[in-house]
């Protein structure tokens, strides 16, 4: 089984502090351990998209880095870009998806080739409007089913 994900920044998931990086990181080890993909797509944004890379290496599981442009990082703090880019050295392959830099087409693409590229899509998503909202639609149209931790996240379980 090829897991993909899909979820919320830091902003929208409690902050950027350590706390909250721990507690999605916890949710998506738990998911993957149950789960047992073969593989883990990753969209590389900060939040849920690197705690899914952090917890694929963390568990061994192999994971493959879709980024939307070259430089999506260059904006971030210095601490977080260098994170970044030690999950990409780990990642199976990084797979670049558009040329040039941010663009709403871009971020669409990666959803998409994430969607495309899994059997299932695991979403940590509040149901808001947006990337994550528009990614869950495209993975509904094409039929590819997938399992949202929201519920599990906002509850602590």
């Amino acid at each position: 089984m090829i897991i993909s994900g899909t979820g919320h920044r830091p902003d929208q998931l409690g902050g950027y502090g350590i706390e909250t990086q721990m507690r999605v990181l916890k949710l998506a080890t738990d998911y993957l351990t149950d789960a047992k993909p073969e593989l883990v797509n990753s969209g590389m944004a900060q939040g849920w998209d690197m705690a899914l890379a952090q917890a694929s290496i963390n568990l061994d599981i192999p994971f493959d880095a879709y980024i939307p442009f070259a430089g999506q990082e260059d904006v971030w703090p210095l601490a977080t870009r260098l994170y970044y880019r030690e999950l990409l050295k780990r990642a199976r392959q990084v797979i670049i998806v558009s040329d040039g830099g941010f663009s709403n087409r871009a971020m669409t693409l990666r959803n998409q080739a994430l969607v495309n590229n899994c059997d299932k899509l695991v979403a940590l998503w509040s149901g808001t409007a947006g990337g994550t909202g528009n990614c869950i639609v495209y993975a509904t149209a094409i039929c590819r089913p997938y399992i949202n931790l929201w519920s599990k996240y906002v509850s602590g379980n």
